[in-house]
């Protein structure tokens, strides 16, 4: 499938129509749902940055595989200063979702848990500046303007994805991202909002550097007493464990499923249950088996089995528990519980 071509609701339906599974591999093989215990969480899923998928499609198949909340960040430096626009673009895509889940269930697909239509009850933004565009931030009052009224709407559950990136990808001044991440904090204290911290190290830092820098200022401004959570966390457990011991939350995405990712399962087996989450950061990161295709928010439920798993293989927790933890954790960051 070409990279500019977004799924049609025709191809939605075809992907399903003639065997009834939500999900096949890169080769066209149906992939078996995990079973779950509870339902799931994917605590940061973009929808604006799709190249395949029309975000409607994915709210659309994620309903069915038992996703129950779904966190979206955006970004104004990013996503464009038109808060309203933005926000209508959000809302117009879940009412298209309600439809798109009608004629799924009309053509015989078995939604997992049991109100298929929960998750539409439950999409949430994150709303915050990346480190990419700390610079931009700080020289636009349009910038923060359009933050404000992205938070003030009613879907605005915290402040994020926020942090600093010193990885490959960066060009953006690290001293600007530092005052950019303290802002954002301080802002976070000021409305009484949760943060969702993006933090990457540069390629090959053993002494992590970034994440050095975000716990020092965490120390500094405080973490905030809505709550703090450590995105796409892809790090040991070492790394982590400076941020669990001030209480932040650690999220897992489709990184921990990969074969060389045996220090992302061990901080996923020894994180505390009361602190770890499942994300996706559709559509990047797809976990296995489903590696070759666009991650969407659906695909939350292979990185929730693969936490549950380690974790009850690790004598850690029983399946169901680490479930229950990673719902009601999410639940909590969310402010809904």
């Amino acid at each position: 499938m070409s990279k500019k071509h977004r799924l049609t609701t025709e191809e939605l339906l075809a992907l399903t129509r003639e065997d009834g599974m939500l999900f096949h591999d890169a080769k066209g093989n149906p992939v078996e749902l995990p079973q779950a215990g509870a339902p799931i969480a994917d605590t940061h899923g973009h929808l604006t940055h799709f190249r395949q998928y029309e975000p409607a499609s994915a709210l659309a198949r994620a309903s069915l595989a038992g996703i129950g909340l779904l966190g979206v960040p955006v970004d104004p430096t990013d996503d464009g200063l038109d808060a309203p626009r933005l926000l209508s673009s959000l809302d117009g895509w879940v009412e298209d979702a309600e439809t798109k889940v009608e004629e799924l269930l009309a053509i015989g697909v078995t939604p997992a848990g049991g109100d298929a239509r929960a998750l539409l009850d439950a999409v949430h933004i994150w709303a915050g500046v990346h480190p990419y565009g700390a610079e931009e931030f700080e020289q636009s009052a349009e910038a923060h303007a359009a933050l404000e009224r992205l938070l003030a709407s009613p879907r605005a559950v915290g402040i994020g994805e926020i942090g600093l990136d010193y990885g490959p990808y960066n060009e953006t001044d690290p001293e600007a991202q530092k005052r950019v991440f303290a802002w954002h904090l301080r802002f976070a204290h000021e409305l009484g909002l949760p943060v969702e911290l993006h933090i990457r190290d540069a390629e090959g830092d053993e002494h992590a550097a970034a994440h050095v820098d975000a716990a020092r200022i965490l120390e500094e401004v405080g973490v905030p007493k809505a709550g703090c959570d450590l995105h796409c966390y892809t790090s040991n457990e070492q790394v982590m464990r400076p941020f669990v011991e001030m209480g932040c939350f650690v999220a897992f995405g489709g990184a921990a499923t990969f074969a060389r990712s045996e220090d992302i399962r061990d901080a996923a087996t020894t994180c505390p249950g009361h602190l770890i989450l499942s994300e996706t950061d559709s559509p990047y990161m797809t976990p296995v088996p489903l590696r070759g295709l666009e991650c969407e928010p659906a695909m939350a439920a292979f990185t929730a089995d693969l936490v549950a798993r380690v974790r009850e293989e690790a004598g850690v927790s029983a399946r169901e528990h680490t479930y229950k933890a990673l719902w009601d954790n999410a639940r909590r960051l969310f402010g809904l519980a």
